[in-house]
């Protein structure tokens, strides 16, 4: 019994809750702050450059507004400039307070996201269905824009006033369909005014009284509002519209029905607040919840669920070639391009205003950015802003950090690769391992290894892609292994698969075909090239080809080989990382074999 329980215990330690990611560079914010001067000049130049009489900006990390600046006028006739507190409608932007008002009352059990919108909105339920095999219309499609409905820009932003009873006798009237509901995405302001009304229904009281009391007051949003009256006048963005060479005045509607889906109004540090709680969801930890909604109700809203498109595009003809990924969540879009897997944020824009917000939720850094000319737009000053954060070094994502168990499993490893063990091996490893291939080949495979290298150590992981998988280098007497390990879902977890690589420096003769291939790239010679490769004409193809899109290459790390016959090694070019493949004709010392290839590191490509 007593043994029993002490496996029980060992069992439960290395199966504890997820390590959260941690950042683990402590001057990151440092050296982003080194940006800032740069990204003023650049928010005036494009203020300017758009025609905006009057803008805000504003730079979140970790919670906090290490940079806001403001530039023009909040009152062109007065000449008033915009303040740090000055309001501007965020438009749009409201239809994640929107969704987080869903979220809130679904985590309190008094609603359900796939639960019929007609449940709720009792106007909808003789709505007539796109087809007859179409599934019921829910709250979850309204949330994703998914829910059917005509893409409705900018017919949606005239609506903001309309009353409580028209929105009703409108939805009795119906709805026509673009799209069957859950096949497709298309942009609804409508919906969102439902999900308004729902809230209020639900709630038993004010769609904008909810949001204030569950939302902003706990978040300390004292300076956000939906009845412009509510803050004195002197602190209002006045909307415009440039037309005819100069700004004409564009009067805000009023809060009405379809605030929902836009009416909100606040300064950036206000709704720095509402991106910090956003920020704060992540990583998932073991910490008390603070926040209006729970972390992972924030995290749930900022995931892809509807898809939306996907583009392959250069900005400029000398730029690099950028892939964006789009989606929707709830009320919040969700990107991903080749500079950041995970992108979150929207877009405002009406009569008067347009707004941004976008933040990275892997590294703690959000943008903000408010306008006071109809639909402006901030999508490529953030990309640019992005850029220079990034250029600095410390844009730097969370990095997921060990289990217990896959820490233990690396030190029993790094053993086995040094001294074989088929007992020890059967002990640490899953069921699996010694079924994909037989003990024999196992101890022959690892015996090898040992005899080519010798005794080995252990580096900490130079990669956790996360809690139970993990890669690390060892330092061997000849050359060095690359060692990648998965962890199986048993309790307590053990070793899957075990894949290690061999690299032996590469000797004079290839070290020297390395040289060449990369004085190719930098110059091309036919002389050269002859003493190379067997076939110097396909080697020329892949110099120009690197030349032209990467530009001029050193030689870095050596990436697996036995240094004589074949070696792959990275090249460190000017516009990112290429692997190079040599295979050596053993009796020419000839390269029979060059293969190039962009880093798995480059996610953009030139």
């Amino acid at each position: 019994m007593h043994r029993f329980v002490a496996l029980l215990l060992a069992s439960l330690s290395l199966a504890a809750t997820v390590p959260p990611a941690q950042f683990t560079d402590p001057d990151r914010v440092v050296k982003m702050s080194q940006a800032l001067r740069l990204i003023e000049r650049m928010f005036t130049t494009f203020v300017e450059q758009q025609h905006m009489p009057g803008a805000s900006m504003a730079i979140i990390v970790d919670g906090n507004v290490i940079w806001l600046k403001t530039a023009g006028f909040r009152d062109v006739a007065a000449k008033s400039p915009v303040a740090d507190n000055t309001l501007f409608r965020i438009a749009s932007m409201t239809k994640s307070f929107t969704a987080m008002a869903i979220l809130k009352l679904r985590d309190e059990g008094k609603l359900s996201l796939d639960e019929p919108v007609s449940h709720y909105v009792p106007e909808l339920a003789n709505l007539a269905p796109a087809t007859k095999d179409a599934p019921v219309l829910t709250i979850r499609h309204l949330l994703t824009h998914s829910e059917g409905f005509p893409e409705d820009n900018p017919w949606g932003d005239r609506q903001l006033a309309r009353s409580d009873a028209t929105l009703s006798s409108w939805m009795r009237a119906g709805i026509p369909f673009s799209t069957v509901p859950g096949t497709a995405y298309e942009y609804s302001n409508y919906g969102f005014a439902i999900l308004g009304q729902i809230v209020q229904r639900v709630s038993t009281r004010p769609y904008a009284e909810y949001v204030r009391e569950k939302i902003l007051v706990p978040l300390g949003m004292t300076d956000t509002v939906f009845d412009v009256r509510d803050v004195p006048a002197d602190r209002i963005a006045l909307g415009y519209r440039w037309e005819d060479e100069t700004w004409k005045p564009e009067p805000a509607l009023p809060h009405g029905s379809f605030g929902a889906m836009g009416g909100l109004w606040t300064t950036p540090a206000d709704l720095a607040k509402y991106i910090a709680f956003h920020l704060a969801a992540w990583p998932p930890r073991d910490d008390d919840e603070t926040g209006p909604i729970r972390r992972s109700s924030a995290r749930e809203m900022q995931q892809a669920w509807r898809a939306a498109s996907a583009s392959v595009t250069r900005p400029s003809v000398d730029a690099r070639l950028a892939l964006t990924n789009a989606a929707y969540g709830y009320g919040l879009r969700v990107s991903s391009d080749c500079r950041f897997r995970h992108m979150v944020g929207h877009g405002g824009g009406l009569p008067g205003y347009g707004s941004l917000e976008a933040w990275l939720p892997e590294y703690g850094v959000g943008l903000i950015a408010f306008g006071n000319v109809t639909y402006a737009g901030f999508t490529p000053l953030f990309n640019q802003v992005f850029d220079v954060l990034n250029a600095t070094g410390g844009l730097q994502r969370r990095v997921p950090q060990p289990s217990a168990a896959l820490l233990k499993a690396k030190d029993d490893v790094s053993r086995l690769l040094n001294q074989w063990d088929t007992a020890f091996a059967t002990e640490i490893t899953a069921s699996n391992f010694f079924l994909d291939q037989i003990a024999d080949r196992r101890a022959k495979e690892f015996g090898e290894l040992a005899a080519r290298h010798g005794k080995c150590v252990a580096r900490p992981f130079y990669e956790v892609e996360n809690a139970l998988r993990g890669k690390w280098k060892m330092d061997c007497e000849r050359g060095s292994l690359d060692v990648a390990i998965t962890m199986a879902p048993t309790m307590p977890p053990k070793v899957q698969v075990i894949a290690p690589v061999s690299i032996l420096p590469p000797d004079a003769t290839m070290s020297k075909a390395i040289d060449t291939s990369i004085a190719l790239i930098g110059k091309w010679d036919d002389e050269l090239a002859k003493s190379l490769a067997v076939e110097p004409y396909r080697v020329q193809r892949l110099a120009d080809a690197v030349r032209a899109q990467w530009g001029a290459c050193v030689r870095g790390e050596v990436l697996f080989g036995d240094g004589a016959k074949v070696s792959v090694v990275e090249l460190l070019c000017t516009n990112g990382k290429v692997w190079e493949r040599l295979v050596l004709d053993p009796d020419s010392h000839k390269a029979k074999e060059i293969f190039m290839v962009p880093s798995r590191e480059n996610p953009c490509v030139p």
